[in-house]
């Protein structure tokens, strides 16, 4: 069967909740999408559908890179994204990958940082934030923290330290 991407819809809602509970080890991502979208902080919500039913999300929200001269530069954080187990390895995480990263470059917004598998994410372009001074706040390797440039010059004097939308520390 073929699926398609879309914009999620309050129809999806329990879908996305349950499909983020079955793909991680806990239902802290589950609870986080839960948060960002009741506090309208999700940017892009996309979901993959096939005959019905919701079968891959992704989601980004606000961050923001603080320089050390304190000025703060805006992007987006790519997170959480799953794939229902038994329809991994189809590709559909990486046409939500593709479809999110186009829609949220529509929307303006000029860089975009992932915290994710090594092997996976730079094949869309990203590459170690480390490479350009940027870190998360939160004390993680370097070798699974990546950024992209959505807009070309984007990351030009942007070092500094990523923080998430405020949801991602009440989960």
């Amino acid at each position: 069967m073929e699926f398609v991407i879309r914009d999620e819809t309050s129809a999806d809602v329990a879908s996305v909740h349950a499909l983020n509970e079955a793909a991680f080890e806990t239902d802290a991502e589950a609870r986080l999408v839960d948060a960002l979208r009741r506090n309208d902080r999700l940017k892009v919500s996309l979901v993959a559908v096939e005959a019905g039913d919701v079968i891959g999300h992704i989601a980004f929200s606000p961050i923001s890179i603080t320089r050390p001269d304190g000025s703060v530069a805006d992007g987006v954080g790519l997170g959480p994204m799953a794939v229902q187990r038994s329809r991994q390895g189809r590709g559909i995480g990486s046409q939500l990958v593709r479809a999110g990263l186009d829609r949220v470059r529509a929307a303006g917004s000029s860089v975009c940082v992932v915290l994710g598998h090594r092997e996976f994410y730079p094949r869309f372009g990203f590459e170690r934030a480390s490479r350009f001074g940027i870190r998360w706040e939160r004390d993680v390797p370097e070798e699974v923290f990546f950024v992209i440039e959505l807009t070309p010059g984007a990351l030009l004097g942007v070092a500094g330290v990523v923080r998430y939308a405020p949801e991602f520390n009440m989960v």
